[in-house]
C-alpha cells in the first residue's frame, strides 16, 4: 500500500513510518516540523519507499498518484506545546483534519484519525469507556487541544456518514518511548531528563493524580490492527495499568539510580485527576492488549535518553 502519515516526523508518527516501511509499504511523510524533528526520520531518508513532504497540513495538499491509507497524526500533543501554540493546534485539528479527509475522499483511501484521551477531559467516569462523552472545559487553557480533537472526531464521522469515507478513530492514552523530546512537558521525558541530570523531579499537586502509560511499540501495534479493521467508532488504545505521578517519579529515580529528590509544584488548571483506559473494545475487536510492562518500557526509554543521539 501507499500510506500517507501527517505528523510523520513526530514521536508516534515516526514510529509508524518505521512500522509500515518494515511491513513492505510505501510511506509518504507529511510534516512542517513545528513539533516534529528531522532527526526522527533521518534514518529513513535514503529508503526508496520513503518520501518526505515538508508541508503544513492545515493548508491544502494534493499528493501525486494513488494513496491507500491516511493516518492523521499532525498536531502538537503535549501541554507545553499546545499552550504555546494554541491557534496552530486548533487549526490542525480543524482545517488539517478537513484537508486530510479531503485527500481520503479524493483518493478513495482509508482514513485513521489520531484522537486522544483528552476528549474525556477531567473525567467523572473511571476507567474511561468510549461511550463516555467527557467532562471538558471548552474555554480553559487546555480546551484548544481537547476541543480540536473533539471537533476532529466529529468531522471524521461526518465524512464517514455523509461522503462514505472509510474512517477509523483511535483515542490514544499516555504513550512514551524513544524519540520523545525532553522538553515537551510530559511526565516521563521530564522525569527521566531531571533524574539523569541529578535535578529535582517536578511533580504537580501532591502527585496523587493517576495516569496509565503505554509503551510506543504496543501503541503502534494497536494502530496497525485498527487500520486493518472495519471499525468506524472510536477505540481506546492505552495501558490500563494505573500509577500515580508520585509512583512514576519513584520508579524513574530507582531505574536511573539517581540521587534526585521529588519537588512539588502547583497543579495546572483543568489537569485531570484520573486517566485510565477501558480497553475492552480493543481486546474484543482487535485482539490487542499491551505486552510491555512499565519497568521494561522505562528502561528502554532511559537507555535512549542516555545516548548522544537523543535530543
Amino acid at each position: 500500500m501507499k500510506i500517507l502519515i501527517t505528523g510523520g516526523a513526530g514521536f508516534i508518527g515516526s514510529h509508524l513510518c518505521d512500522r509500515f516501511l518494515a511491513d513492505g509499504h510505501e510511506v509518504l511523510c507529511v510534516d512542517n516540523f513545528l513539533t516534529g524533528s528531522e532527526r526522527n526520520i533521518a534514518h529513513l531518508r535514503a529508503r526508496p519507499a520513503f518520501r518526505l513532504i515538508s508541508h503544513d497540513i492545515s493548508k491544502p495538499l494534493e499528493p501525486d498518484g494513488p494513496v491507500d491509507l491516511i493516518l492523521h497524526f499532525a498536531s502538537p500533543a503535549s501541554p507545553i506545546d499546545y499552550l504555546k501554540l494554541p491557534i496552530q493546534t486548533l487549526k490542525v485539528g480543524s482545517l488539517g483534519t478537513l484537508n486530510a479527509l479531503g485527500i481520503a475522499k479524493a483518493k478513495r483511501a482509508k482514513f485513521l484519525l489520531a484522537s486522544t484521551s483528552e476528549v474525556y477531559g477531567d473525567p467523572q467516569v473511571h476507567p474511561q469507556v468510549e461511550s463516555y462523552w467527557g467532562h471538558v472545559n471548552p474555554v480553559g487553557p487546555r480546551g484548544v487541544y481537547d476541543e480540536a480533537k473533539r471537533f476532529a472526531e466529529a468531522m471524521t464521522m461526518a465524512y464517514h456518514r455523509y461522503h462514505g469515507v472509510d474512517t477509523r478513530i483511535v483515542r490514544i492514552f499516555n504513550t512514551y518511548g524513544e524519540r520523545m523530546r525532553p522538553d515537551d512537558g510530559r511526565a516521563i521525558p521530564a522525569f527521566i531528563t531531571q533524574a539523569l541530570r541529578g535535578e529535582p523531579l517536578t511533580a504537580f499537586g501532591t502527585g496523587a493524580q493517576t495516569r496509565s502509560f503505554c509503551y510506543v511499540d504496543d501503541l503502534v501495534e494497536g494502530i496497525v490492527r485498527l487500520s486493518r479493521s472495519d471499525e468506524h467508532d472510536p477505540v481506546n488504545l492505552g495501558n490500563p495499568g494505573e500509577y500515580t505521578i508520585l509512583q512514576l517519579a519513584e520508579r524513574i529515580i530507582a531505574l536511573t539510580k539517581s540521587a534526585s529528590r521529588i519537588e512539588f509544584l502547583p497543579l495546572p488548571q483543568d489537569d485531570p485527576k484520573q486517566r485510565c483506559p477501558d480497553i475492552t473494545r480493543a481486546r474484543r475487536l482487535l485482539g490487542w492488549q499491551p505486552t510491555v510492562d512499565l519497568d521494561t518500557g522505562l528502561s528502554r526509554t532511559i537507555a535512549w535518553f542516555r545516548t548522544p543521539f537523543s535530543y
